[in-house]
């Protein structure tokens, strides 16, 4: 078998925008795929002053927590927030249910890993204190609970 013309396609392929190339002759395919390609951006200097800011008051809402009294549930991995299991189902919970605990709260997506956060109390949501979707930090207050 002749690899230069194999060779040729693969550099073809290569230096085109096409991903993938399926050739078909006889009994004999070849199929060929572009690996991922990830794209790196530098992040502008003002997102850091934000992060420090959001910072800041994530640690006033703890202290207020606190102070109000309230059980607060914090993040145990940096991941993605989500209130329900999937985009079409309800939420886990919502402010003013009652939670037990073990009984699923949220769930933190990290490495595509669906992590179940879950209550350590038995309470009253008062607040959701992060939005579907945002991004977390570890310890960060996603729950205020008024234990029962």
């Amino acid at each position: 078998m002749d690899l230069e013309p194999i060779l040729a396609l693969i550099k073809a392929l290569d230096n085109s925008s096409l991903q993938k190339l399926k050739l078909s002759s006889g009994d004999f395919t070849l199929e060929l795929e572009k690996g991922q390609t990830y794209i790196v951006e530098e992040v502008p200097k003002e997102t850091r002053h934000l992060e420090v800011s959001r910072q800041k008051e994530e640690a006033q809402t703890t202290k207020e927590a606190q102070k109000s009294n309230y059980h607060v549930i914090t993040s145990p991995l940096v991941g993605t927030f989500y209130r329900a299991p999937s985009p079409d189902a309800p939420p886990f919970v919502e402010v003013g249910d009652i939670v037990s605990p073990g009984q699923t709260l949220c769930i933190i997506e990290a490495l595509k890993v669906m992590n179940e956060i879950e209550s350590d109390i038995r309470g009253r949501i008062e607040n959701i204190l992060v939005e579907n979707g945002e991004i977390v930090e570890y310890g960060q207050p996603l729950f205020e609970i008024s234990p029962l």
